[in-house]
């Protein structure tokens, strides 16, 4: 298949707790048109929250899946390639191990690349960037909430950038380790899931004004997954979820039936990625109580997901 070199092109990258995606764009008139998009769950946070490093079977499906990105990096003849690692990443102590495996797989593609691990300050602000590009600014202030697998970032801002950020130590991988372990969660734990998430939201929301927010938007695979859900989709369709509403009534609703399902029932439902089955339910927890926070303090009573995140925030800082 031939294909066209564009000097605008550029990939993005982002290697989370969860999953690891890719992004190839041109970049034409300040936007990005995607060429390809992709998404593997490769759990490379598994285990890091007790551990405080990587597993083995953890680089190695790491590795596995950033090999193919390298062959697509070669095959759409991208220039540029900027990579991050987030919230796993900067937790483990045997983090140069992953990097010395980004760079022996990517460089081949694009000389010179190596992943980076960014603070949560600059993935709060990469995703708010990618979240906002096609919202009305006349619904600012936004509310940016990126729920991840290790960490949750809020963000305010409006059309000028961002106003405050916190990256917050909580996200569905790590808040399903720490207290989720039935199956399905009993009443106990679910409750003492709560508590970890009000406590470590509760540092997140002092720091940035919800208050003044007039749109919450939602980001990554535990707000679109919900959004399907909530539209009763029988498969996922990404189109029909992007810049789509959730009351909270519904939301609520699916965040409770996530909650007390079996990993069996959740896996059963058409838009669930195999992935995600295990841990939606402590994602699910989060949604809730930052669902009742923006209630409370903004006034807020549905929420906007956003397929456009923090890869195309990525994609955006080089392109």
């Amino acid at each position: 298949m031939d294909i066209n070199v564009d000097t605008n092109r550029v990939a993005a990258i982002d290697c989370g707790t969860n999953s690891i995606r890719l992004l190839i764009a041109d970049m034409a008139s300040g936007r990005l048109h995607d060429l390809h998009r992709e998404m593997r769950i490769v759990r490379l946070g598994q285990g890091v929250d007790a551990t405080g490093q990587f597993a083995p079977d953890a680089l190695a499906r790491t590795q596995a899946a950033l090999s193919d990105y390298a062959a697509l990096l070669k095959r759409f003849d991208v220039p540029k390639v900027r990579m991050v690692a987030t919230s796993a990443t900067r937790d483990a102590v045997n983090r140069d191990v992953f990097f010395a495996m980004t760079a022996e797989v990517l460089d081949p593609a694009v000389p010179g690349a190596i992943a980076e691990v960014i603070s949560g300050q600059e993935e709060a602000e990469l995703s708010f960037n990618g979240a906002v590009g096609e919202l009305n600014s006349a619904a600012a202030p936004f509310v940016v909430v990126d729920l991840g697998g290790g960490s949750t970032e809020v963000v305010i801002g409006d059309g000028s950038g961002v106003q405050a950020s916190f990256s917050a130590d909580i996200g569905c991988v790590r808040l399903t380790e720490r207290c989720l372990h039935s199956d399905p969660p009993t009443a106990a734990e679910v409750a003492a899931a709560r508590e970890v998430v009000a406590q470590r939201l509760g540092e997140a929301l002092r720091v940035v004004p919800v208050g003044q927010a007039k749109t919450w938007v939602g980001v990554a695979g535990t707000f679109t997954t919900l959004a399907a859900l909530a539209q009763h989709m029988t498969t996922y369709d990404a189109d029909a979820i992007h810049l789509s509403r959730v009351g909270f009534a519904d939301l609520l609703a699916v965040c409770d039936q996530l909650i007390g399902m079996t990993r069996k029932q959740r896996a059963a439902l058409g838009p669930m990625h195999e992935g995600r089955v295990d841990v939606i339910g402590g994602g699910s927890i989060v949604v809730q109580e930052l669902a009742r926070a923006l209630g409370q303090q903004a006034g807020i009573d549905e929420l906007v997901v956003s397929e456009h995140d923090i890869l195309d925030g990525i994609a955006l800082s080089i392109a």
